[in-house]
């Protein structure tokens, strides 16, 4: 006798399966709400497009040619870690790998100083105020090579201006950019310098937002000016100071054109820069492989640099 097989019904009393997670979003939401995440997902689409066609696929090109030999004219082959290995083994790159660090230890700090000190002043209501922040922020937006060239005038040994201006005073002029000691310094001074102008502006618009009954009550304390700053300015600023501060190191791991106008990476490689480096192996040795892998570095060094200042500002908070 065969067995058959038959599909009971289920009564009228046995309640329904439990709706999924996903049934329950959908049926959560309206139907001019999905059609807004789907104009949503349109609109975003030609932004990460472009993310992903220049900017993710160069990244991962960047990471496997890093590991190749690849220069231009033949394809790439595989070879490990073998750039990385001669690159940590170059006493040139090394030396880049310090000068970055120190244009950068000093670049920062001096610059973000000089600029909330400057923000400050002309949050003040000082008259033609228009004009001062002009003057300070003009710098930021003007070519970076016709920059580096009116600094090639005031480092001039011969008739520079900070030669005649030191001379004036008894000071014997410097050979600032031809002088190993000087050389680094020098563009020291100019990297601060043009950082000033966009970090004043970041602080003006933070200043703006600060609370003036916060003022108020600590004039009312008998709080000075000072005892303000300190207390009442700097603590508001945090959150700028931590993207002024990311950024500002990010622009100076990627310092190249006042290194290339101004010293062309010398004298003996005494303001050669990673970066300088990246352009010196893709660009005048052809070594694309080992400019890849230079970047990787270079990048590592920006990522490590921006967690561990993350992390500062968040056990600061």
């Amino acid at each position: 006798m065969s067995t058959i097989e038959r599909t009971v019904a289920p009564s009228a009393d046995t309640p329904p399966p439990p709706p999924t997670k996903k049934a329950t979003r959908r049926a959560g939401l309206s139907r001019a709400e999905r059609s807004k995440r789907r104009a949503g997902w349109l609109m975003v689409a030609p932004s990460a497009l472009h993310i992903g066609i220049w900017t993710l696929i160069p990244v991962i090109a960047t990471f496997y040619l890093s590991f190749t030999d690849y220069n231009i004219f033949a394809a790439p082959n595989w070879i490990w870690f073998d750039n990385y290995i001669e690159m940590f083994q170059d006493p040139v790159f090394i030396q880049s790998i310090w000068n970055t660090v120190w244009y950068t230890f000093w670049t920062v700090p001096v610059s973000m100083a000089v600029a909330v000190v400057v923000a400050v002043a002309l949050n003040q209501g000082l008259r033609a105020q228009k004009f001062y922040r002009t003057a300070f922020f003009l710098p930021q937006v003007t070519a970076t090579v016709a920059i580096a060239m009116v600094w090639l005038w005031i480092f001039n040994p011969q008739y520079g201006i900070l030669n005649a201006a030191l001379e004036m005073v008894g000071i014997p002029g410097k050979a600032w950019l031809v002088d190993p000691d000087w050389a680094l310094w020098s563009v020291i001074i100019v990297g601060a310098w043009q950082g000033i102008g966009i970090k004043m502006l970041i602080y003006i618009a933070a200043l703006q937002n600060i609370d003036e009954s916060l003022y108020e009550a600590a004039s009312l304390d008998g709080a000075s000016s000072v005892r303000k700053f300190f207390s009442i300015t700097l603590p508001m600023l945090k959150p700028a100071t931590f993207f002024v501060f990311i950024i500002s190191i990010i622009g100076a791991f990627q310092v190249f054109d006042q290194i290339y106008v101004l010293t062309d990476g010398g004298p003996a490689n005494a303001t050669t820069m990673m970066t300088y480096e990246v352009y010196r192996s893709a660009f005048q040795e052809f070594r694309m492989g080992m400019a890849a892998a230079q970047s990787v570095v270079l990048f590592a060094f920006l990522l490590v640099m921006t967690l561990i200042s993350r992390r500062v500002t968040k056990e600061e908070d």
